[in-house]
């Protein structure tokens, strides 16, 4: 107990030394800048030392369980007993991993619909449009998404393909989506992609694909572990995009019927 203590403690002044400049910025310029005292300091003080309890703590559950499940659900799913295949057999199968693209792009949807992020941009989406954007809609389109992204993320750690190749040509299908979707709807989906990559998405996006990329064997973690990230940033666009096209559609189509 001593000992898990003082790492916390080590944790924790490590979270304050990164949140400093934030501090410095914010009260610098609102007593230099701004020229204005600031309004309930203790409140605001006390509320920086939530920010920092919180942060801390949640990186501690970090190495504590999200890292340790994901390295290990990537290693289970791997292993030769649950692939039924042979241990001296060196090559490897794409179509042998099926289950690790299932379960990637399963948990893609899941994350996406716990973004606490994603959660807000919707709700505000849906207020502001007047109803017309549905915030579950998005939220399952993003999902979508995201499980998608990450699909093809470990398909490409499994098969070691290049990276850009998938990044290209993702950029050019939302590129060309955007000239068909309405404008209403790019912001949105360009800020979709953004909030998938954050404090609950990245550990476990993370920790999937370092864990993969060392059970397979002939993978470098370092190289071939890394840029599920970008698929996830990438995929809900397109997904999002796609979704904006299908209900301007069904909306044409409604009112074309109507005598």
């Amino acid at each position: 107990m001593t000992d898990w203590f003082m790492q916390f403690l080590i944790r924790l002044s490590g979270t304050a030394r990164d949140f400093l400049p934030i501090f410095v910025v914010l009260i610098g310029f609102q007593l230099f800048v701004i020229r204005k005292p600031l309004n309930n300091a203790g409140k605001t003080f006390a509320g920086f030392i939530y920010v920092l309890l919180g942060v801390a703590i949640f990186l501690e559950g970090l190495d504590m369980a999200l890292f340790p499940i994901g390295k290990l659900m990537a290693s289970q799913l791997t292993t030769p007993e649950f692939l039924g295949i042979n241990t001296l057999d060196k090559t490897i199968n794409w179509q042998t991993y099926t289950w690790v693209y299932v379960f990637a792009g399963s948990l893609g949807f899941a994350i996406a619909l716990a973004e606490p992020s994603l959660l807000a941009i919707a709700t505000k989406a849906e207020q502001i449009s007047g109803g017309t954007i549905r915030a579950w809609g998005l939220r399952i389109a993003v999902g979508i998404g995201l499980g998608i992204g990450l699909a093809l993320g470990t398909f490409r750690i499994v098969t070691g393909t290049e990276l850009y190749f998938y990044i290209i040509s993702g950029f050019t299908i939302a590129t060309l989506q955007t000239l068909f979707t309405p404008k209403s709807i790019l912001s949105i989906a360009f800020d979709s992609g953004s909030v998938t990559t954050t404090m609950v998405t990245v550990p476990l996006v993370t920790a999937l694909g370092v864990g993969l990329a060392q059970a397979i064997p002939g993978r470098n973690p370092l190289s071939d572990g890394f840029g599920l990230l970008a698929l996830a940033s990438l995929y809900p666009i397109i997904a999002v995009l796609s979704y904006a096209q299908i209900a301007q559609w069904l909306n044409k189509r409604s009112l074309s019927s109507r005598p």
